[in-house]
């Protein structure tokens, strides 16, 4: 699918998952959210950071378990509890942040 954001078209794969990982921005970010009638905020920006610098570091978006794990240890025990995380991504906290944070579909997400 094409997008056009700011002038410039992004192409997504039918899930809504950049085509190119190298056309992300914040501006992307951004775009995706509003399709989804959600605002970006601090919360929700500190988790799209935390799942950037996850799969730059490891290769692979982190998937649920693995996002959990890291957000705890990094913000605290809050962050840690799928609740928190559903509150800010409705639809799935690895599958909408790694959207919005312009990584591939985490593994073991369906």
């Amino acid at each position: 699918m094409e997008l056009e954001i700011n002038g410039r078209t992004v192409e997504t794969d039918p899930e809504g998952y950049l085509a190119n990982l190298a056309d992300w921005d914040e501006d992307v970010a951004e775009f995706l959210a509003s399709q989804d009638k959600l605002t970006l905020e601090e919360n929700h920006w500190k988790v799209i950071r935390y799942m950037r610098d996850f799969f730059n570091e490891h290769g692979t978006a982190p998937n649920l378990r693995f996002l959990q794990k890291g957000l705890k240890e990094e913000f605290g025990d809050e962050w840690g509890e799928k609740k928190f995380l559903f509150d800010l991504f409705p639809f799935g906290p690895a599958k909408q942040a790694g959207r919005y944070a312009g990584t591939p579909k985490p593994t073991g997400c369906v």
